[in-house]
């Protein structure tokens, strides 16, 4: 069969982690919103559908009578049906919590630029990003960059021992990307204290699955969207 992913056009955002474990699993599926022109009006039209159990909000992934949103239980869903995680209830589950502790660190990424609210433009709330930048760069970002370096220093190369790739690797690889892309300075700085994890961001940027994908124009680039750099911001 073929998927149905709905996520805004124009932005990777929490889109690209879907598409991620999509491209590497070799899964056909349709990027609906970006197929005519990207125009707004389709992905709104089709999440207003009247569907017994409606997303809340894109991505989400539409799979015969089923529609699967939020990004980490579309990505528990794509695991164990097309073997993106290993088998085994211990293994799946613990894929699912390094891929919510993955969304953890998006949250707070993103809250460095909009810490009010993100209906408000940067403009609007800077003087709290300039607060509220330090810390997430000294403080939260070296915790969870040391919670996976930790993880990955007992294991062979990935995140699940004795497993290829799964999807929150493919996960942590496009957090890492959107991280250098926002905060250059710091992640300089870090890179060399958390080696473990910077390897990884190169295995999956090598995997022979992705190469097509990420040489492509539809890998969408940073810029609006959850990772954003502003040079005030960063800071080694």
């Amino acid at each position: 069969m073929t998927y149905e992913l709905w996520y805004w056009n124009g932005i990777p955002g929490r889109g690209e982690f879907v598409r991620l474990a999509l491209e590497a699993g070799g899964i056909e599926y349709r990027d609906c919103a970006r197929e005519k022109g990207g125009e707004s009006s389709l992905l709104m039209n089709d999440l207003r559908k009247n569907r017994k159990y409606p997303p809340f909000a894109p991505p989400y992934l539409v799979a015969d009578d089923m529609v699967v949103s939020q990004t980490p239980a579309i990505l528990l869903f794509l695991g164990e049906r097309h073997g993106l995680a290993p088998e085994g209830t211990k293994a799946r589950i613990w894929v699912h919590q390094l891929q919510l502790t993955i969304a953890d660190l998006v949250v707070e990424a993103h809250d460095t630029h909009h810490p009010i609210a993100s209906g408000m433009y940067y403009e609007e709330q800077r003087d709290e990003a300039l607060r509220r930048a330090p810390d997430f760069r000294e403080n939260r970002l070296p915790k969870f960059l040391g919670y996976f370096e930790a993880v990955l220093t007992q294991h062979e190369g990935w995140l699940v021992e004795g497993h290829k790739w799964s999807y929150a690797d493919l996960s942590l690889f496009q957090v890492l990307d959107g991280l250098q892309f926002a905060f250059p300075q710091r992640m300089s700085h870090l890179a060399q204290h958390y080696q473990h994890v910077m390897a990884l961001h190169e295995r999956v940027a090598a995997l022979p699955e992705l190469q097509g994908y990420l040489s492509s124009d539809r890998r969408l680039p940073f810029g609006d969207g959850l990772f954003r750099h502003y040079p005030e911001l960063d800071a080694a």
